[in-house]
């Protein structure tokens, strides 16, 4: 049972919203990911997915890009994306497919490790950080002590924690976010969301005892990262 990691699947499977303007690598990017999963990924796997999944505003029309993931093998651990804009309560979300599995201020188990998370925020420090900024990012610290919690409290002592969200600003700072993952001895981190220029200033490799790994979908050329 092997672990994998991508992000930023940002499926549109009605053809409404095209990613090739964002670069020719996007082109048919669906058909790239499938592809490339059903090479690597078997039913007893698991999938962590980074967030921003479908570009569906209400979650019924998302239900097209959901079922296409859940067509695919192996159990999806999702987190929310900023353009996740279906994401309604996670008890509805929970009860949707058995193979797909939504984090919010809960946990996951992969053998040892508790798999923790939440969407993440902008971090402080960064260009264009604003007071409201400030508010959301404070909250998501909390719900990311939250789920980690939860699993220390079920016995678990090995963390694995996915984000959207880098864990700092572009200056690689330290955050609300790296400091709860150094108090909690997190091994490995799993985050996208940088896309095109953006991924030059990407938190990689290991920092303080902590793997940072990027999945964005086009930084591992659609292709899921095999994480354990």
């Amino acid at each position: 049972m092997s672990l994998y990691a991508i992000s930023d699947l940002h499926l549109a499977l009605s053809g409404d919203k095209p990613m090739d303007i964002f670069g020719q690598n996007w082109y048919m990017h669906d058909e790239k990911i499938k592809e490339n999963w059903l090479k690597k990924i078997e039913k007893e796997d698991i999938v962590l997915i980074a967030g921003d999944i479908s570009w569906s505003i209400n979650l019924e029309d998302s239900l097209k890009e959901l079922n296409w993931i859940h067509q695919l093998p192996g159990t999806k651990i999702v987190v929310k994306g900023n353009h996740d804009y279906w994401w309604v309560s996670i008890s509805k979300l929970n009860n949707l497919f058995d193979d797909m599995k939504f984090l919010q201020n809960n946990f996951y188990s992969y053998g040892e490790y508790a798999v923790c998370g939440t969407r993440g925020w902008n971090c402080p420090g960064g260009d264009n950080f604003t007071s409201h900024d400030e508010k959301i990012y404070r909250r998501e610290a909390i719900r990311l002590k939250l789920s980690l919690d939860t699993a220390k409290k079920s016995g678990f002592k090995k963390y694995i924690v996915m984000l959207h969200y880098p864990p700092t600003n572009d200056k690689f700072e330290d955050s609300d976010f790296t400091n709860i993952f150094k108090t909690y001895g997190v091994e490995k981190v799993i985050y996208g969301h940088l896309h095109g220029y953006s991924l030059k200033k990407a938190l990689v490799g290991m920092r303080d005892g902590t793997e940072y790994i990027n999945t964005s979908a086009d930084y591992i050329k659609f292709d899921p990262l095999k994480i354990i």
